[in-house]
């Protein structure tokens, strides 16, 4: 399966597309920051990485703005201390 990411600003969330399912990052855009309060994977999901990748690409569009995470999300603050912790605000 491969993945489809995008941002969907009218929504306030990147999303992750996998095989039709979804799973979103909701986002808050502050100067220099963003705000990441809930990251969620379509049930179907769980176990198979998908929040992790999606994670990944919002690490990766971080970087690319030169923004820091304030992860609020439980498993955002996990993902980010284990993978990318200089990220952090």
């Amino acid at each position: 399966m491969t993945d489809t990411f995008r941002d969907n600003p009218d929504l306030g969330r990147f999303e992750l597309e996998t095989g039709g399912l979804l799973s979103i990052a909701d986002y808050r855009r502050e100067p220099g920051r963003l705000v990441i309060p809930h990251v969620e994977s379509d049930p179907a999901l769980r176990g198979q990485g998908a929040a992790g990748r999606l994670m990944a690409q919002v690490a990766e569009v971080a970087r690319t703005e030169d923004l820091k995470i304030v992860p609020i999300c439980s498993y955002a603050a996990a993902w980010l201390k284990r993978n990318d912790p200089d990220l952090i605000a």
